[in-house]
């Protein structure tokens, strides 16, 4: 069913090992708590050498495919197509083709075709730090940070459509149901904190994106893999975590018991369930999840000096520094990967970058919500001395196109065929640049990046041979980048 596992890690080749019958019985014996600290033990047995099986080990910590330059991975994504040519690529030849028509680019690659006139930038584009990046009046936050980042300029994706392309900057690929990132990072190197999750998503308080949950799926990967999503609308960011004070502790022991019989007897019925096993882990990390999650989000904790870093109490960002900073806290504890997600699902008002109707308008309602806490995150993990072995990972599905959408509009369409992102912190040059696009950001005029070339990076940075991250699947030994990938070294220390 799978391919050869590695002597030295089992885990990166094939599907991880099931839960055996006999572990299932031995884990289950005393409920959740049981549960938690049987897993416990054999964790610490095994890491001591004198037993244990793989299967109990599935979420700790293993050995990458060689020395890593980061230990963890902090990624922001801006739903909606932040436009490139009004953020971080200034492109002078806008401003002299203002109100003229495109010419000698082909066919319209927005989403809705219309045809419209160059527009320039509404913003005014300044040189900053020592490295002299070009940012826009748009992010004056994240213009005080450019020495400390690498914008990559010629991105390509494949799709000028929101989910598709969303779906293939989160998994590789533009049909839903395939892992995304965080949990193929879960399946290969596992947690550094049996309490906390391995991944972590935190959606903008405003709603989910578009596709929802298939972003943070485990797809075929095995269930544990998946994203643990937090509520970031209120003070509980986990739902049911804990048990309602109107249940009696009694009655809780009771409940307890009565599903230990019962999972005894599943087990017993189905010996090698991977499902149910998955599911069992879960409510491992659920049980210890309910004394580690309040003291990983207490905010509260944080001094005045850092909730003012991030603009914590300011309404302009819509409850988006909240996670940012949560985000730095759970780095801190061990969580792996923490995906924070800028901007909601389409409708109207526009909760996102997608800005059609009125870019200045749009992205000057959701700048105001990102780049204070953004910047904010990458100095606290800068002055902390995490950003030594943290992969900081900004990006967004595609970029905004140079012409307006429609003759007289204010607004830009979709634009796959080059954007910006851009990478900090472990093993990434400082104050860099890589790639470019053309005079007015329409095309990549040099060294393109497509999605698979960005993960296999992501990857190559966490020590792992995004060729050799594999999980068999209906015939094929399937990887995040898929039969892609080329690492960007022109980019690494």
């Amino acid at each position: 069913m799978s391919a050869d596992p590695s002597p030295s890690n089992p885990w990166i080749h094939g599907p991880a090992p099931v839960l055996s019958r006999r572990h299932f019985l031995s884990n289950t014996a005393g409920g959740l708590g049981g549960v938690a600290l049987a897993w416990l033990l054999h964790r610490d047995q095994a890491r001591a050498g004198t037993g244990g099986e793989p299967g109990v080990l599935q979420r700790s910590a293993r050995a990458p495919h060689f020395a890593p330059k980061a230990k963890r991975v902090v990624q922001v994504f801006c739903c909606g197509g932040v436009s490139h040519i009004d953020s971080f690529d200034y492109k002078p030849a806008l401003e002299r083709l203002d109100g003229k028509t495109l010419e000698g680019k082909g066919e319209n690659l927005g989403f809705f075709g219309q045809p419209g006139r160059v527009m320039k930038s509404p913003y005014e584009f300044r040189q900053h730090g020592q490295s002299g990046a070009w940012v826009s009046s748009l992010l004056p936050h994240l213009a005080g940070c450019v020495d400390d980042l690498c914008f990559i300029h010629s991105m390509f994706a494949k799709s000028n459509n929101h989910t598709p392309a969303t779906f293939q900057m989160n998994s590789g690929f533009t049909l839903n149901g395939f892992p995304c990132m965080g949990a193929w990072l879960s399946y290969g190197l596992g947690t550094e904190n049996e309490n906390l999750p391995a991944f972590v998503v935190l959606p903008d308080p405003r709603g989910l994106i578009a596709g929802g949950s298939i972003n943070w799926t485990s797809g075929f990967l095995p269930a544990n893999h998946q994203g643990v999503p937090f509520r970031t609308q209120g003070r509980e960011p986990i739902a049911d975590l804990n048990t309602p004070e109107s249940v009696p502790a009694a009655a809780r022991s009771a409940d307890l018991h009565f599903l230990d019989t019962m999972n005894r007897e599943f087990a017993e019925a189905h010996p090698g369930d991977s499902a149910f096993a998955a599911r069992l882990r879960s409510y491992e990390l659920a049980a210890r999840m309910q004394v580690s999650i309040p003291e990983a989000t207490n905010l509260d904790a944080e001094s005045e000096a850092t909730r003012r870093l991030y603009g914590v109490d300011k309404e302009a960002n819509k409850g988006f520094a909240r996670n940012c900073l949560m985000a730095r806290r759970l780095l801190e504890r061990g969580v792996r990967f923490v995906q924070i997600f800028n901007g909601g699902a389409f409708g109207s008002p526009r909760i996102n970058w997608d800005g059609h109707e009125n870019l200045k308008e749009n992205h000057d309602t959701q700048a105001a919500t990102m780049d204070q806490p953004v910047a904010a995150l990458v100095q606290d993990l800068k002055q902390r001395g995490m950003l030594e072995d943290t992969l900081f990972v900004w990006s967004t599905e595609f970029g905004r196109g140079p012409a307006t959408q429609g003759i007289g509009s204010t607004g830009r369409d979709h634009h796959p065929t080059a954007f910006t992102c851009f990478l900090a912190g472990a093993g990434i040059r400082k104050g860099f640049r890589y790639g470019s696009s053309d005079e007015v950001g329409y095309f990549v005029a040099e060294n393109q990046v497509t999605i698979p070339d960005f993960h296999a990076t992501i990857l190559h940075l966490l020590g792992i041979d995004h060729e050799k991250l594999t999980f068999y699947h209906n015939g094929i030994n399937r990887r995040l980048t898929d039969v892609h990938g080329e690492v960007l070294h022109g980019i690494l220390t």
